[in-house]
């Protein structure tokens, strides 16, 4: 995977494990799950709050260890808040 591609696995009220992936593009985050393997990768045109707050703590991570800067953190941060008000951040 590239640089600007963070990937995790989760899985939904239905019970259906997902495989997901945050592609970087330009300033915006771009979000795809599949289920299995060897399917194509689908659009999420709406991710959920779960995987804004996985990319988060994904985010912080990679800023600690050099991988991403600093000011990226404030950028998913601004995202969550105009998606999601209700969502608590610190």
């Amino acid at each position: 995977m590239a640089k600007a591609e963070i990937s995790w696995k989760r899985t939904t009220a239905e019970g259906i494990r997902l495989q997901v992936y945050a592609r970087h593009v330009g300033r915006e985050w771009r979000f795809f799950a599949r289920e299995r393997r060897y399917e194509l990768w689908q659009a999420l045109p709406e991710p959920p709050l779960e995987d804004w707050l996985a990319l988060l703590d994904s985010v912080q991570r990679r800023i600690q260890r050099r991988l991403l800067r600093p000011e990226e953190e404030a950028r998913v941060k601004q995202s969550i808040r105009e998606r999601f008000p209700e969502a608590a951040l610190e």
